[in-house]
């Protein structure tokens, strides 16, 4: 096949690939003893890899189902830092009976991909085993090192995947300096019908806290006035509708002045949430980058209707700026008080600049698929598996290329009903993937 030709196959395989990683249930539910499919998914990558030429490494790295695949394609110039393309397997659960088409089915239909991970993240994935098997199987070298990695477990925090490879297998890694992954390189519709892609360049951190608050056990017919159950739900409602401080860090300021640029449109600081939410359905994304926020997920008390428990506890998802870890602990002290305990799992966040060669390459492998198009950096409001690789010095960005309909809700799929990616973003997807893979 010509070399056009090559490249449009290797876009059919990555929607083809998609699906059949979506048909394997990889539902992370953080709980060991109910995990699924991560190791059918990790020996899926395994054979595509190596029926394409590849010697991989196959890395345990929790128990019989927690399973890493790392390659690295050598490139031109081994005297150049490597480039880590990284994309997790598992995937959040989801309920079948909410869903218009079944979340494992993988179906390909009404010219989408459907199911649970197809926009978190298999696409990227699949575009990227695709790539990998198209470079091998044609014997193509890149500028420099590509180390292509599928991860376990980024949805509980990478215990079992980023973190624990970072911890105990850096040599992996070595020699790379940048990283590309999820949540990025996607499309906008703004004013006149142009599109901005998205490129990530900042993450918040996260801290998933939980709080804990002691009572004085007894009957439910008595009177008590040291109830576990009423001190905590006061505390989470208090935390719950709390607002932190807006903050504007230097990472929103240049997307928000990205966007003015190419819109007209002011963004005024004393009506700065206002304002971002003439950015549509990508508004619930970019305003949860202002401030600090803190959601209440899950309450936990008591065993029996008339017993009071000693113990209630409640799970809250914390999110944290750039910058602003000491502050959220000191307001968060003077929100809850003495009597909340609280312990936490923490993630830090990511920031670097929106410059360099890099950068100048997913732009120009944008614009050659997608011409008058614009890239803009963003912080995205949720977390990667870059804030694990970060730890080995590693610069990150995410940077999943895809062209979508004006119309989606993209950022409403993420963890949501009906996940899905339009197949021809992916196919656009794999093309600019190629062109920047093959030019960085």
């Amino acid at each position: 096949m010509t070399e056009p030709n090559l490249i449009e196959a290797a876009a059919a395989e990555a929607v083809t690939l998609t699906s059949e990683l979506i048909r394997i249930d990889t539902t992370n539910t953080g709980d060991p003893d109910t995990l699924v499919g991560e190791r059918a998914a990790a020996e899926y990558v395994a054979e595509k890899l190596t029926d394409a030429g590849y010697e991989i490494t196959y890395v345990e790295s929790g128990g019989k189902n927690r399973h890493n695949v790392i390659v690295r394609l050598e490139g031109a110039d081994r005297s150049r830092g490597g480039l880590l393309i990284h994309g997790h397997l598992d995937a959040v659960p989801a309920d079948p009976s909410e869903w218009s088409v079944h979340p494992f089915s993988g179906a390909v239909q009404d010219d989408y991909v459907w199911g649970r991970g197809a926009v978190d993240m298999k696409d990227m994935c699949g575009m990227a085993l695709a790539l990998a098997r198209h470079y091998k199987i044609n014997n193509i070298v890149p500028p420099r090192d590509l180390v292509f990695a599928f991860l376990a477990d980024e949805e509980a925090g990478g215990k079992y995947g980023a973190q624990w490879l970072v911890e105990n297998r850096p040599d992996l890694f070595e020699g790379v300096t940048e990283a590309i992954s999820e949540v990025g390189g996607f499309s906008i519709t703004l004013k006149d019908d142009v599109r901005a892609y998205l490129i990530e360049t900042a993450e918040k951190g996260i801290r998933w806290m939980k709080l804990r608050v002691r009572g004085t056990a007894g009957h439910g017919s008595m009177i008590h006035r040291d109830n576990a159950v009423t001190k905590l739900s006061e505390a989470v409602a208090k935390l719950g509708n709390h607002r932190f401080p807006l903050v504007l860090t230097d990472s929103v300021k240049e997307f928000l002045a990205g966007v003015t640029e190419i819109t007209g449109w002011d963004f005024p600081e004393d009506d700065l949430e206002g304002s971002v939410a003439k950015l549509g359905n990508i508004s619930r994304m970019i305003g949860a980058t202002l401030r600090d926020t803190a959601n209440p997920t899950m309450l936990t008390a008591g065993y029996k209707s008339n017993v009071i428990p000693s113990v209630a506890e409640a799970a809250v998802d914390c999110r944290i700026l750039p910058g602003r870890l000491e502050a959220f602990d000191r307001e968060l002290d003077d929100l809850l008080g003495p009597d909340i305990e609280k312990e936490w799992m923490e993630l830090p966040p990511v920031e670097t600049t929106f410059d360099g060669a890099l950068v100048d390459a997913m732009s120009a492998a944008v614009l050659a698929e997608d011409p008058g198009a614009k890239t803009l950096p963003y912080m995205l409001s949720g977390g990667t598996d870059a804030k694990s690789f970060q730890q080995l010095g590693i610069r990150n960005f995410g940077f999943a290329p895809l062209k979508l309909p004006a119309d989606l809700d993209f950022s409403a799929l993420f963890h949501g009903v009906d996940e899905r990616v339009p197949v021809e973003a992916l196919k656009f997807g794999t093309r600019v993937l190629d062109r920047f893979l093959r030019s960085s």
